[in-house]
């Protein structure tokens, strides 16, 4: 089974995790001042899918396609909802969306320099 971008399907790879330690991972990440950090879990995914719905507006039309790049677009879109919602103080949304940006960069390349 293939995705439309024709990439086929990864197939499992073993891990020595397991999905309590995982849930218990999760828990603990949600759990704690992530507030702070993010800002309130409702109204932070709420302003995401307002500013990818923005963005994906001419990619919602039948048979379009998210790149690879929009993806990285988008989760600098997700630091930028976190920015504003949760600590302004918080570098890492800094260093992330510095790091997507690299990334979306380096996968649309068409030899701009």
């Amino acid at each position: 089974m293939t995705f439309t971008t024709g990439l086929p399907l990864k197939t499992k790879i073993k891990t020595n995790v397991t999905k309590k330690e995982i849930l218990a991972k999760a828990s603990d990440l949600i759990s704690n001042d992530r507030n702070k950090s993010h800002g309130d879990a409702f109204n932070n995914h709420a302003e995401i899918a307002e500013f990818w719905n923005i963005f994906l507006d001419k990619k919602l039309n039948p048979m379009a396609s998210i790149t690879a790049d929009d993806v990285a677009i988008m989760m600098i879109l997700l630091k930028i909802s976190r920015h504003t919602q949760g600590d302004k103080n918080n570098m890492d949304n800094f260093v992330d969306m510095a790091g997507y940006a690299a990334i979306a960069g380096e996968i649309s390349d068409a030899g701009s320099f």
